[in-house]
């Protein structure tokens, strides 16, 4: 399978700690308070934009966004000729890009830019909306990413940045191989279950 995929995430200063998933089993809050106590997010913390490729051969390098937002602009300036020589230089001239149908992806000038560099690349007609369940940028690697940071580092915005970079570093190859090949049977779960989300 030679398939590039991609994806944006915002990493904030607060770190990953996500309500729904993560607990403190304890007797009182006192106890609670000891063992870590509840944990929230700032109202406005600090956050990076960073995007992401990732194959079977490994994982681009990593493209931060300290400031600003993304538009088409900067997707076609900064993302796109990253992808484009990570992939060539794993799959010659044979391959696939993938990402979702956020608005920098599907501006005419964009498709244009894919039109004219890529071999292939899966429009936003031929991806799934919402589908996490098919990207294993959303299903494995950021966590994988995630916790390979030292949080306890993270302090401010230039800290953050630097755990990403250094988070990057050791993200396993091991777990982005069996990510990516683990694709097309997630696929094939989704189209058993019509297009629903998978249950974890």
């Amino acid at each position: 399978m030679k398939i590039l995929f991609s994806d944006e995430k915002f990493f904030d200063i607060d770190g990953v700690y996500n309500v729904q998933n993560d607990r403190i089993w304890a007797p009182n809050r006192t106890e609670a308070n000891k063992k870590g106590g509840i944990m929230g997010k700032r109202k406005f913390p600090q956050k990076v934009m960073v995007w992401l490729g990732a194959c079977s051969k490994g994982i681009t390098p990593l493209v931060i966004f300290e400031n600003g937002t993304l538009d088409h602009a900067r997707y076609i300036e900064e993302v796109l000729p990253v992808a484009l020589k990570y992939a060539n230089k794993k799959f010659g001239n044979d391959w696939t890009f993938q990402q979702d149908g956020a608005n920098p992806h599907i501006h005419h000038l964009t498709q244009e830019w894919y039109r004219k560099n890529f071999p292939a690349f899966l429009d936003k007609d031929r991806w799934p909306a919402n589908s996490p369940d098919l990207n294993p940028l959303d299903y494995c690697i950021w966590d994988e990413l995630a916790g390979a940071m030292n949080w306890n580092q993270v302090t401010s915005k230039q800290t953050l940045i630097e755990e990403l970079k250094h988070g990057w570093r050791k993200v396993r190859s091991d777990v982005v191989l069996e990510s990516c090949n683990s694709w097309t049977a997630r696929l094939l779960k989704v189209l058993k279950n019509n297009g629903e989300h998978l249950n974890k």
